[in-house]
């Protein structure tokens, strides 16, 4: 089937390629095999170099990219800017951080030397999606890039642009070739390409179903995989808060990217004492929102990416006005061209609906009250998901109950959730597993090997100009040769019962590690 590139907001089909045959498969596989092999050679200060260039290139084509983003998925144009720059500041980061993170770690022991060095593992596979198209690639391909990995993207069919704009950005900053690849292909084929021994771990960001298979297929080759998948963020608000602040943060929490953000806020969880205050406001400010053209920078909200998403959204509402909802504001698409849906809040839903537990991918928020914090740490923790949470209180002691109580990857108190490369990025329960981002999403894919030393070995010098009489008659002048000294250093030990490897090559081996070599 042909993978075609839909502008979301006028319904025209823009390009379409056809998926990559078997034997072009496999071709760029081998390729990423090989690259791998050479890449290991290219020092971690040239590799961040190139990274560095990618930063800068992001910035200088910052206006045109951002155009490719709002065409292909929908996304404001002021978001893909914001897009664009996000994904730039990433790559300086690791660019930046990549020799402290790589760094070998003395950990003390009873031996003379222990420490931890950090490998990579070799070609990992990301499978990403539509709603940030160049973010969730960039977050990973940052790090697995610095680190000494090769990379090979499954992007999400409706923006085959954008991928394949990434891999060549990615060749024009300088990465070797192959380092980088995107693969054109249809879900299916994910299956051959994770069973293929050359490749040695995966990534998804996306739905529960895709991570649940792709992680079932993993777990049997016995794979490494990292899976960042979806939420229902809680959003809670006691007394004390700013309420205007948090109002404001609210509708932008709801509606960031047309509502299609897994760290997006969907549960909005108010104490009763400002409930309807902040109901009014709350309703007030997501039907003053602007719909409309995403090209036009006044537009808040643009449409949504697909036109199956389109209808999904239109059934969640609707099951959620089954189930005893009540629709506030919005709760229809929009007429004519395009897959644009009002923005909308929805009150009452029964906790015992399985509406309540979905994830509403767009500007859908369903709103609750609770007559304590407690009875809001209930509601905020009872979902199946488990990525993050935005709580709004000026009180200490309820900010470390809602911190250390709420059950999720992240807290943010009196700010919304947001990614960072500074910080772990991931979630718990059915919103997955590992972490992407800082010092933690760079190791994920790095195989962590301890390294145990028992007792250095000092190498004996021979003064050269020491009669022939008095030199032992088994060594000879010349190059070094360590068969010939192997002998000289045994009388040393005291421990260990193996013969001494080369002192020299072993030093030589500790300044290629700290000099950002990687090892294959």
């Amino acid at each position: 089937m042909a993978i075609q590139s839909i502008n979301p907001a006028t319904g025209e089909v823009l390009r379409t390629y056809e998926p990559l045959g078997e034997a072009a498969l496999k071709g760029k596989l081998a390729l990423a095999q090989q690259a791998f092999i050479d890449y290991a050679e290219i020092p971690l200060e040239h590799r961040a170099l190139c990274m560095r260039k990618l930063a800068g290139v992001l910035d200088y084509e910052q206006e045109e990219l951002a155009a490719l983003l709002t065409r292909e998925m929908g996304k404001t144009i002021v978001s893909a800017r914001a897009e664009i720059a996000k994904c730039a500041d990433c790559c300086r980061y690791y660019a930046e951080n990549a020799v402290r993170i790589l760094s070998e770690e003395p950990i003390p022991t009873e031996r003379n030397n222990s420490y931890v060095r950090w490998e990579p593992l070799g070609v990992i596979l990301a499978v990403m999606p539509w709603n940030f198209p160049f973010w969730q690639v960039f977050r990973f391909l940052a790090p697995a890039l610095m680190a000494g990995n090769v990379c090979l993207l499954k992007h999400s069919s409706n923006v085959p642009q954008c991928a394949l704009a990434i891999e060549a950005l990615v060749r024009r900053a300088g990465f070797p070739r192959g380092t980088f690849q995107t693969l054109l292909i249809e879900s299916r084929q994910v299956e051959s390409v994770l069973s293929d021994e050359r490749v040695a771990a995966v990534t998804v960001t996306g739905s529960e179903a895709a991570g649940r298979a792709v992680a079932a297929q993993a777990g049997w080759l016995i794979k490494k995989s990292v899976l960042e998948l979806g939420g229902s963020d809680p959003f809670v608000v006691m007394p004390s808060a700013d309420l205007e602040l948090a109002v404001e943060s609210a509708i932008k929490s709801r509606t960031l990217n047309n509502g299609q953000s897994c760290i997006a806020a969907k549960r909005f969880i108010i104490h009763d004492d400002i409930y309807e205050d902040f109901e009014a406001r709350f309703v007030a400010g997501m039907e003053a929102l602007v719909i409309g053209d995403p090209t036009k920078d006044a537009t808040q909200i643009g449409p949504l990416a697909t036109a199956q998403g389109l209808l999904d959204l239109e059934q969640q509402v609707e099951a959620a006005r089954q189930s005893g909802g009540t629709i506030l504001c919005g709760g229809e698409r929009m007429l004519g061209l395009g897959n644009f849906y009002e923005p909308t809040v929805i009150a009452g839903v029964s906790r015992t609906s399985t509406v309540f537990r979905d994830e509403f991918f767009g500007p859908v928020a369903m709103i609750f009250r609770a007559s304590s914090l407690s009875e809001a740490i209930e509601i905020a923790n009872d979902t199946p998901f488990g990525l993050g949470a935005s709580v709004w209180t000026k009180e200490p002691d309820e900010q470390k109950r809602l911190v250390s109580e709420i059950v999720c990857g992240q807290v943010f108190v009196n700010t919304i959730v947001a990614s960072d490369p500074r910080l772990p990025f991931g979630g718990v329960k059915r919103s997955g597993y590992g972490r992407e981002l800082s010092a933690a999403g760079m190791r994920e894919f790095l195989n962590a090997k301890t390294v145990v030393i028992a007792e250095e070995v000092q190498q004996t010098e021979i003064p050269f100009d020491v009669p022939e009489a008095e030199a032992d008659p088994k060594l000879t002048r010349g190059p070094f040769d360590s068969g010939q000294f192997r002998h000289a250093f045994s009388t040393a030990l005291t421990e260990s019962e193996q013969p001494v490897t080369d002192p020299d090559v072993r030093r030589r081996s500790r300044i290629r590690n700290t000099s950002g070599r990687a090892s294959k």
